[in-house]
């Protein structure tokens, strides 16, 4: 079979499934907008937009920033398909624009979609955290969801079928569009993120850490609101004055993946100022973005890790650190209650509820063998749920097998 991914970022959801898809003799080809790393038995082609984008108007721009990079990749597949090379199917991410012409270059490949997230005006990330209400009134809301949800929706009348790692990011989708939906979360390699009691890092200071050190973590790609950061700032004080020998370490960058930037500075800066007079610094360490095997190390090392989330894309994070074994703390909302019971495979407190977080915090850090029932059900949940080899990279691949079959959707609308 002839296999094409796109992704913005390849491999991005991919890195397993590509390698997998080559190995057992596939030709498979990616296109990407920023380049990627070499990957054995897979031919990438890096299609980066020519043209930045010259929209005065505010709403135009993110949907020309779609159609440049939508005419970059039909560019590219030109190309491809002049080189010799017609994909059986098509699987890409399509938030960003990339697979729009892609069915007008090949109208005999069967499309499948990778369905992250679809934004929506009522119950989830938007409105959901009145803190940050920006000011716009609900109806242009309604106007800039709806135009950052066309180039999906572009995508539904051609697609044979989506994928999509957790229902709660499938049944963001519209109802229409919601039964050729299958889920299939992208894997946890539990034999590699495994407990590991030898486990030990260096802080900046030099002073070493182990399990035997009562650490905390909190981990987000950025430190922005989205993944709760100020809440779990405004929280630490009391956590780290009800717990005089834990010691905090917060991993992420300083800018903004999801929402809105602040009014200056950033989020980091904002809330850690906050709260900084009241803290103890020579326990709270921020270690910015780490190396993979780092961050693996520190979760292994981790005696409890907080992840909040407005209701929104769950991220991997929380997922390896169940498969690490680590205790979970998390916020209440409808991703995390997917993957959590709470009580069971980790404790949930309301998002917005500091105290409940402090208290939460203290209660598993004082009862190990609560915090050790927890944490060994957490690592089970994911093994036998998420495991990559066992149960989702097979899953993924009949997926593709199953899209390979079917009658190809039509390139343009239908009346």
């Amino acid at each position: 079979m002839r296999v094409l991914l796109v992704h913005q970022n390849f491999p991005g959801q991919f890195k397993h499934l590509a390698p997998a898809l080559a190995a057992r003799g596939d030709e498979v080809v990616a296109m990407t907008m920023n380049g990627g790393a070499p990957m054995p038995g897979v031919r990438i082609h890096s299609c980066p937009p020519k043209l930045g984008t010259g929209s005065q108007h505010p709403w135009a721009q993110e949907t020309e920033t779609k159609l440049i990079r939508a005419e970059a990749a039909f560019r590219q597949a030109m190309t491809l398909r002049e080189s010799g090379f017609t994909p059986d199917v098509i699987v890409g991410h399509p938030a960003w624009g990339d697979m729009l012409f892609l069915k007008e270059v090949w109208p005999s490949a069967r499309l499948g979609i990778y369905c992250e997230f679809f934004y929506g005006v009522d119950g989830l990330d938007h409105g959901f955290d009145p803190e940050f209400e920006d000011g716009h009134d609900t109806t242009e809301a309604r106007t800039r969801i709806k135009l950052k949800t066309l180039p999906q929706r572009l995508h539904f009348p051609m697609a044979n079928a989506a994928i999509s790692p957790t229902s709660f990011q499938a049944d963001t989708y519209p109802a229409s569009f919601r039964e050729r939906i299958t889920v299939i979360h992208d894997g946890i390699d539990t034999d590699v993120i495994a407990p590991n009691p030898r486990a030990s890092l260096k802080l900046g200071s030099g002073r070493a850490i182990s399990q035997s050190d009562e650490i905390i973590t909190f981990v987000s790609r950025n430190l922005e609101p989205y993944r709760g950061y100020h809440i779990f700032m405004r929280a630490l004080p009391e956590l780290l004055r009800r717990r005089p020998t834990a010691r905090v370490i917060i991993v992420g960058a300083e800018g903004v993946s999801y929402g809105s930037k602040p009014s200056e500075g950033t989020w980091k800066a904002r809330f850690l100022a906050e709260v900084q007079a009241n803290l103890d610094m020579s326990r709270v360490h921020f270690v910015g973005s780490l190396e993979y095997p780092v961050f693996l190390e520190l979760l292994a090392i981790s005696r409890l890790h907080v992840y909040l989330t407005y209701p929104f894309v769950l991220s991997w994070s929380l997922m390896e650190a169940m498969a690490l074994g680590t205790a979970i703390l998390g916020s209440d909302t409808a991703p995390l209650r997917e993957v959590i019971k709470d009580g069971r495979n980790g404790v949930l407190f309301p998002f917005f509820d500091g105290a409940a977080l402090v208290d939460r915090a203290v209660e598993l850090l004082t009862n190990g063998a609560m915090r050790d029932r927890i944490a060994a059900e957490a690592r089970r949940t994911i093994v036998e749920n998420y495991d990559l080899k066992t149960v989702c990279l097979p899953r993924q691949i009949a997926w593709i097998d199953a899209l390979a079959t079917m009658d190809p959707r039509p390139a343009l609308f239908e009346d």
